[in-house]
């Protein structure tokens, strides 16, 4: 739900100061309690911010029916995209003009809650507390504390295929469902060589065969890349590793991280077999955009694409697991609250459009209309009738999401330590810093900037 590389918090912008921003936060005007124009004045309105254009225009359509039924009411949706998400909402929460309610996850939360910047969901929401998935109830809740209304949850992570370029290579959908990873390609390794099959270079050569030319691409096979969610924390969960300890300390630089981050880079820089990092180090949406348009033959992604590729794809597509590795098919599972801003100045209406967020009613349009799997729990069979509707099984999704995961990424500082290691990792994936040496300074310089 989140692509891999957003734009962190950073201590100067966040964390300067925490009695800096509280203040700013509290002294500014938030946009709750409008008057509407034109209109008798009794109509409040609540603003939403989010990121994802599916569920803003699924949440258009609950929005209705909230203020049909709570005509004082008017809710307003801001739309940000992901990569500029959480600078704009630090900055705007500084200057006191943010929205009353926004989304989070776990990545970037934990600052918010510190600096007192959140309504609690309390009493007022234990009525519908039990009818909330309980994984996103513990992500979100901090000493006794619960910090968001559950709206999205992903389950685990798959792969979406192209079925004409498997075809094309003579690869059947079972045998995509069946692949194993080895560090180094060793023996036992069947994942590589099938994604040399799909892979094509510009005069049809394949990666498996004398003369391909990986300097100038047809059709890659797979999409490697720099992706925190879909591609990198699945790879190294599957190896044996951790990306972060107990402590929220960065242990990426392990033996199972440099065989995770090699067999990567290796997929990317010496096999071809997926786009150059130039193209996706910085940009999140490149392999799913040229998945899209029939250039990536598989697709790596959670059940956030789920919509795009199925609105987005002119062909025929599938889904099915990620590669095992060492310790097996291990996926990242994440969640996504709304917020409550403690600044907002109307918090009664905040919190009834927060309740009705985290009711049935309010989140079943996000599942019906495919969107997203909703994290209320009465609200997903939309979701699956919706799907079946359209001949698609998203099963492998929630399959994935029982399996052993590995943790997802959070902490205080977490924005700062990405900024820190994100040089590191670009380099690294460009394959102009060796694997070993970009993850200890990268690790490094991590935990310098988690430790202020």
């Amino acid at each position: 739900m989140t692509p891999p590389v957003p734009h962190p918090l950073t201590r100067r912008t966040l964390l300067g100061s925490a009695l800096g921003l509280g203040a700013a936060a509290a002294a500014g005007c938030s946009p709750a309690a409008q008057q509407q124009p034109g209109g008798s004045g009794a109509q409040r309105t609540v603003t939403v911010r989010l990121w994802d254009e599916q569920v803003e225009a699924a949440y258009r359509s609950s929005f209705d029916a909230f203020t049909a039924a709570n005509p004082d009411i008017a809710v307003r949706t801001t739309l940000v995209p992901f990569a500029d998400y959480f600078t704009k909402l630090t900055a705007d929460v500084q200057a006191g003009n943010a929205d009353d309610l926004f989304w989070l996850n776990g990545s970037y939360i934990q600052p918010y809650i510190d600096n007192g910047l959140l309504m609690e969901i309390g009493a007022d929401f234990e009525a519908q507390r039990p009818g909330w998935i309980e994984p996103a109830v513990q992500q979100y809740t901090r000493d006794g504390a619960l910090w968001g209304v559950p709206q999205l949850t992903d389950g685990g992570i798959a792969m979406y295929y192209n079925a004409q370029l498997l075809e094309a290579a003579g690869v059947t959908p079972a045998e995509l469902a069946d692949l194993t990873w080895v560090p180094g390609g060793g023996e036992g390794d069947t994942f590589l060589p099938v994604m040399q099959r799909l892979t094509v270079d510009a005069l049809g050569v394949r990666a498996d065969e004398d003369g391909f030319d990986g300097d100038n691409p047809g059709t890659w096979g797979y999409s490697a890349a720099q992706d925190l969610q879909g591609i990198y924390y699945n790879f190294l969960g599957s190896a044996g590793g951790a990306f972060q300890d107990e402590q929220g300390r960065f242990v990426f630089d392990s033996p199972e991280g440099r065989d995770a981050f090699g067999y990567l880079v290796d997929l990317i820089n010496t096999h071809r077999v997926s786009p150059d990092a130039a193209n996706t180090n910085d940009n999140g949406d490149f392999t799913r955009d040229q998945f899209l348009q029939g250039k990536i033959a598989v697709f790596q992604s959670g059940i956030y694409n789920l919509k795009n590729v199925a609105d987005g794809a002119d062909f025929s597509w599938g889904i099915v697991p990620i590669p095992a590795g060492p310790r097996g098919r291990v996926s990242v599972v994440n969640n996504v609250v709304v917020c409550g801003n403690a600044a907002a100045e109307d918090a009664d209406a905040v919190t009834r459009v927060l309740q009705w967020l985290g009711s049935p009613e309010g989140a079943a349009p996000i599942g019906a209309s495919g969107a997203a799997l909703p994290a209320v729990t009465e609200a997903q069979p939309a979701f699956e009738e919706y799907w079946s509707g359209q001949d698609v099984d998203p099963s492998q999704f929630a399959e994935q999401g029982r399996q052993p995961s590995i943790g997802a990424p959070t902490g205080e500082r977490y924005g700062a330590a990405l900024t820190a290691w994100k040089p590191f990792f670009n380099e690294m994936f460009l394959g102009r810093l060796p694997v070993e040496e970009a993850l200890a300074q990268a690790q490094q310089a991590a935990n310098e900037a988690i430790e202020g």
